[in-house]
């Protein structure tokens, strides 16, 4: 028992270090090539902070929300090692599951911030947020970066409970109560 909770500890602690270099990465390519405005790389090395805090702001927003798709890959993990001899599937339809639990809340965040941006840029056209946020503007990137955070927190448990509702848990057997 002892064995499975260090394992279990261990292995959340490595999918989070590979995770927040994947997510942070992958994160950070997205979003500075998919500005259509301005190239935001070449912001961030001018010292563009109000562009360096919405990117932050970002990573920051799509880490929240794929945190919450770790917890069913950890719980599937547990479940795989407490009950070794019961599982209804094999490892590599785990991984499989592990895999889509981690990938749909990936793009659902993207997604979520990315309508979220757009969407606020189309309702503020008065304020021309790229532009300003071009011009560094920090005021401006600190309201955007503060439309991502909040769209973030509002969308976190719904994307855990989409990725729950599509992505099926294992079975590890049946539990008989009462004969």
């Amino acid at each position: 028992m002892f064995f499975n909770r260090v394992a279990v500890s261990l292995f959340e602690f490595i999918l989070s270090v590979v995770m927040s270099g994947f997510v942070i990465y992958f994160t950070y390519r997205m979003f500075i090539h998919a500005n259509p405005d301005f190239n935001m790389e070449d912001e961030i090395k001018k010292g563009n902070t109000a562009v360096g805090v919405l990117v932050g702001a970002i990573l920051y927003s799509a880490s929240t929300i794929l945190q919450r798709g770790l917890g069913s890959v950890v719980n599937m993990f547990r479940m795989f090692m407490s009950a070794p001899g019961e599982q209804s599937m094999p490892a590599w339809q785990i991984i499989l599951l592990s895999a889509a639990h981690l990938v749909l809340p990936l793009i659902l965040a993207l997604f979520t911030i990315s309508l979220t941006l757009r969407l606020f840029g189309r309702l503020s056209k008065k304020l021309q947020a790229g532009k300003e946020l071009q011009k560094g503007n920090l005021a401006v990137g600190v309201l955007l970066a503060a439309v991502v955070i909040v769209a973030s927190q509002f969308v976190g448990e719904g994307v855990s409970a989409i990725s729950k509702a599509l992505v099926p848990q294992p079975n590890i057997g049946r539990i008989q109560i009462l004969r």
